[in-house]
């Protein structure tokens, strides 16, 4: 999780954002910073709350899993660290790396730092897409593989938590899962329709909470074929 420094630096900008929102969009901010229904109707994540984390607890987490989402420039490079409770089928997401021009010789050392001493053997799933990257991780001994990908494994991962009792999110300890998942949104035609699929932005810690759970979707069949 994060060091104190990280701390305050992820917090700052996440207020500084929600300062702003408030002033350009102040429905779009009461729909994002305070939970509150004002949205079209095409929330994707209904099942989102917040939840503060105290360390103890995520010390008592046994079944951490962790992902990344690969990104460079346009895009942030996201890592997330969450806890799945399989008996009550929660999630706790309670860490992020979220950066834009983050590159894998800063991200390394980072995520050492947020996984501790035992980063050797925590398993993180990453987007297979970039195979240079997962090697170069595994050489510098991150526990990284590339996650499986299938036909429709975007809307199956989505489907898969949206079917979650709760996902809780610290929006202090990970303010961009938040940020996402909360703000998450089918999108509309110029008649008002929601259109069919996934929209592909504002999703990086979204598609990084999917790698990692891929083992828990695939134990269900509905989820099983995507992952093949």
């Amino acid at each position: 999780y994060f060091s104190d420094a990280e701390t305050v630096t992820s917090y700052d900008a996440f207020m500084a954002e929600a300062e702003h929102l408030k002033t350009v969009n102040p429905q779009e901010y009461r729909h994002v910073f305070l939970g509150e229904a004002t949205g079209t109707g095409g929330t994707v994540f209904p099942n989102v709350q917040t939840m503060k984390m105290t360390d103890d607890q995520i010390r008592r987490f046994d079944k951490v899993r962790c992902g990344i989402d690969w990104g460079y420039a346009a895009d942030p490079f996201a890592f997330v660290q969450c806890h799945y409770d399989k008996t009550r089928r929660r999630l706790f997401i309670f860490d992020e790396i979220y950066r834009l021009n983050l590159l894998n010789n800063d991200a390394m050392p980072l995520i050492k730092e947020h996984l501790g001493k035992d980063y050797r053997r925590q398993r993180i799933v990453a987007d297979s897409e970039e195979p240079k990257s997962v090697s170069e991780f595994r050489y510098n001994g991150l526990n990284v593989s590339g996650a499986k990908k299938g036909k429709g494994s975007v809307e199956y991962g989505i489907k898969w938590l949206q079917s979650l009792e709760a996902i809780y999110i610290d929006p202090l300890k990970a303010p961009n899962c938040w940020r996402e998942f909360s703000s998450y949104e089918l999108e509309q035609d110029r008649l008002g329709a929601f259109k069919s699929g996934m929209p592909d932005r504002d999703n990086h810690t979204i598609d990084a909470v999917r790698y990692a759970c891929e083992d828990d979707m695939k134990q269900g069949s509905v989820y099983a074929k995507n992952y093949d």
